[in-house]
């Protein structure tokens, strides 16, 4: 796992590291894992409440977080920082997670798609508006390219099933959460907090808000099959603590629009898996979406500005 150094690039003066390979690598990381996350839900999810599945994800997660802190160090934040730490940690690992397991109990996995994935342009417009990122052109062009991917693939996998209002807004919450605990979670980073005890402090306090469903996730556990456990286990270990230890690497280093973007290939990647794994073999307009999604981030992450400059000089 690369290190993560207590200071983010805007506050220490070095120029943005988007393209640098252990960011790029880390990128690839964490959406190959978020990616997973669904084939693993896909096999947990009827074993468990979605409570239920999140706490326990959440603590294995947290665990797990706790083994990385140990090994990078733990560096306590400032005190000031404290309160939007906790907030972010319920809102990112407690509210998001409840919610698009909720989501996904009565909308398809395409409709649940589409909607959460307004996420990433939620962010694209409020970064540049209220963290100074501005609206570069790559960003602009890319992110509608890659959403309209996910719309295609949204729904070709919809099962034409009437729209439920309830799973509606519980995916359109996830949505507002991903892109809230995105904004926040860069503005941390920029205010000097390291980027690994926050995840920790984070996943530790949205296992704790997560306790309510103990007694639900008690009876679970009871009923639920050895593969459908070991499933939550590694949605705890790999998509959660892994990837999103990845994560706050990446968003330390490069903008919270370019990398909320990137997430934008999650959908191609987990199109692969589901047909090699599961044996669900994609429509052609799920392969034309997952073109897209993956068009529009490269897109996102050119630097034609830069290369404009270089010409001129």
């Amino acid at each position: 796992m690369p290190e993560v150094t207590a200071r983010s690039t805007s506050s220490s003066g070095r120029a943005p590291q988007t393209n640098a390979p252990l960011t790029l690598v880390a990128a690839a990381v964490t959406v190959v894992l978020w990616a997973s996350a669904f084939i693993g839900i896909r096999g947990a999810g009827p074993h468990f409440d979605p409570g239920a599945l999140a706490l326990l994800r959440m603590v294995v997660g947290a665990l797990a977080l706790g083994l990385i802190v140990l090994r990078h160090g733990f560096r306590l934040p400032e005190r000031r920082h404290w309160l939007l730490i906790a907030a972010w940690g319920v809102a990112w690992f407690c509210i998001y997670n409840v919610a698009l397991n909720s989501a996904e109990l009565t909308l398809d996995a395409g409709t649940a798609a589409m909607v959460v994935n307004l996420a990433p342009l939620m962010v694209v417009v409020f970064s540049g508006l209220f963290l100074g990122e501005g609206f570069p052109r790559p960003l602009l062009i890319g992110a509608p390219i890659a959403f309209l991917g996910v719309v295609l693939i949204g729904l070709s996998s919809s099962k034409g099933a009437g729209l439920d209002i309830t799973g509606l807004a519980l995916a359109l919450l996830a949505a507002v959460m991903y892109a809230g605990c995105t904004l926040l979670q860069k503005r941390l980073l920029t205010s000097g907090v390291d980027a690994t005890t926050l995840t920790w402090l984070g996943a530790v306090a949205g296992t704790v808000a997560l306790l309510p469903w103990t007694g639900r996730l008690i009876g679970d556990l009871q009923s639920a099959p050895i593969d459908a456990v070991l499933w939550v286990v590694y949605l705890g270990i790999f998509p959660t603590a892994v990837a999103f230890t990845t994560w706050a690497y990446v968003l330390q280093r490069t903008s919270a629009g370019q990398t909320s973007a990137t997430t934008y290939v999650v959908p191609a990647i987990a199109i692969v898996m589901s047909w090699l794994i599961l044996g669900e073999v994609p429509t052609l307009m799920m392969f034309i979406g997952g073109a897209l999604c993956l068009l529009g981030v490269v897109v996102t992450r050119m630097r034609w500005g830069a290369a404009r400059r270089s010409r001129l000089s």
